[in-house]
């Protein structure tokens, strides 16, 4: 089993007097993606925000690479974890090269001068992320699918063993719904990557990760492989809707449909 990078422990998150978040405890693996499903309001957003570091918990504590994040600094927490958000938060002035060389924002200098090896990691991303033919083109030229794997692309020219994505695939069109996902996977076992991800789409989860934490009114209500997590009492018992369960015959994966 490969070790932990990301340790969550006990966290606890409030928006006001609203708890957002009760006890949440789980661990991140390198080379693994973790699936984070749930109904809107969950907290699968707060979630990740806590992990990014943008949210304070208010209570319990995360660990990245044993270290926790709290005593990071905002360039040292960036260099250890990357938040890919959904596409519709790029604004359109930038290029395609100049969004991606935000990546590299925490290992510049005073001067905020690229040397050759940002510039390397720059060409590396947008590569292995297919938006090098794109480079000049302005953000707004280019469709969501594509915006999309931009901001993929700046996650990885952070250098990042963590990435933290909140349903990347949430407004696109089934086509770049289905490459976005496999080029992720792709990234992970390649690169040892390790991946939280939050999901809306129940039968995109199979296919991708390796284990689903499922969230139900800021709680975690339970962990482990597909199979374990996707059964139709728990999806009943979280979303309020009776579904079956199938097995697809050629793949073995899980997936599920409402009751008719």
């Amino acid at each position: 089993m490969n070790k932990s990078i990301m340790q969550i422990q006990e966290i606890s998150a409030r928006y006001g007097d609203n708890l957002a978040l009760d006890n949440i405890s789980l661990n991140v693996r390198e080379g693994e993606i973790v699936g984070l499903i749930g109904p809107n309001g969950a907290g699968k957003s707060t979630l990740i925000k806590v992990l990014s570091g943008v949210l304070r918990p208010s209570g319990g504590e995360v660990f990245i690479q044993g270290q926790s994040i709290i005593s990071l600094t905002p360039a040292a927490r960036a260099r250890r974890i990357a938040v890919v958000p959904q596409a519709r938060q790029l604004g359109g002035a930038f290029s395609v090269r100049q969004a991606v060389l935000l990546g590299r924002t925490a290992y510049l200098g005073f001067l905020g001068k690229p040397g050759q090896k940002d510039l390397q990691i720059l060409d590396w991303a947008m590569k292995e992320t297919a938006v090098d033919t794109l480079a000049d083109r302005k953000l707004a030229e280019i469709s969501g699918g594509e915006q999309q794997r931009v901001l993929l692309a700046r996650a990885l020219a952070q250098d990042a063993r963590v990435l933290l994505l909140d349903e990347p695939t949430n407004h696109l069109d089934l086509k770049y719904q289905v490459s976005l996902l496999r080029l992720i996977r792709e990234l992970v076992d390649k690169e040892n990557l390790s991946v939280l991800m939050a999901m809306h789409d129940l039968n995109q989860v199979s296919g991708v990760v390796d284990r689903v934490a499922l969230l139900v009114d800021g709680s975690l209500r339970c962990i482990g492989k597909p199979e374990q997590v996707l059964t139709p009492e728990n999806i009943q018992d979280a979303y309020q809707t009776e579904v079956e369960a199938f097995l697809h015959p050629g793949s073995g994966k899980h997936y599920l449909f409402p009751k008719t």
